[in-house]
């Protein structure tokens, strides 16, 4: 799994490319995450367009991202969630956990107004 990291808006927008299955994939989200902390609030959105499959450790792995972002002031939000994954989020019983938008920049613009 490759991570990109970019910011828009004063959010950090993750976009992940390959299969979410935990393992190294889940250690460089984690560290991109802390990466892009800063003093304030964590305003982050995992973009998973390029996502082609997630198993159970991937979705460990973007439960640990917004863990990590509601620590620290600030919230995570999903994009381009595809079919198999909201089928996976919807079974597991998280569908409900993330807020999902269908883009990143919805996504991005869902933080307009937030603060820490």
């Amino acid at each position: 799994m490759q991570i990109d990291r970019a910011t828009r808006s004063g959010v950090t927008v993750l976009t992940l490319t390959g299969d979410a299955l935990g393992g190294p994939g889940g250690a460089a989200l984690h560290d991109a995450l802390h990466e892009a902390r800063g003093d304030g609030p964590l305003w982050a959105v995992v973009d998973l367009d390029g996502v082609r499959h997630m198993n159970s450790s991937g979705l460990g792995m973007l439960i640990g991202a917004l863990t990590t972002a509601r620590n620290a002031g600030g919230d995570l939000r999903l994009a381009n969630v595809g079919d198999r994954v909201r089928t996976l989020l919807e079974v597991t019983q998280l569908a409900d956990t993330f807020q999902s938008f269908g883009s990143a920049d919805e996504a991005v613009a869902s933080f307009e107004g937030m603060e820490g």
